[in-house]
């Protein structure tokens, strides 16, 4: 399980970059590259990572349903995600 500061600081990212989306995008429209660069680091959206909310691990994440693969799997044996059965041929 990663650090709980890695995941809080994650949060806390996402947060940022929720707050200056908008601001970012109408810098970038009308081109005061100046004033984009004053913009905290955080609020930029190559800052974020997929991070899964329940192990905190960043590899091998899946998009589809938004946790690492190890918990994926933990889940999907035990019945928690519909849809999803253990294979066998």
């Amino acid at each position: 399980m990663a650090k709980k500061s890695q995941i809080a600081r994650q949060k806390k990212r996402r947060r940022m970059y929720e707050k200056y989306k908008d601001k970012r995008r109408e810098l970038k429209e009308n081109g005061e590259w100046v004033e984009l660069q004053k913009l905290p680091r955080n609020s930029s959206p190559t800052r974020l990572n997929n991070r899964c909310p329940i192990s905190g691990r960043t590899r091998g994440y899946m998009r589809e349903f938004g946790v690492s693969r190890i918990v994926f799997r933990e889940m999907a044996l035990e019945g928690k995600i519909p849809g999803v059965r253990k294979s066998s041929w």
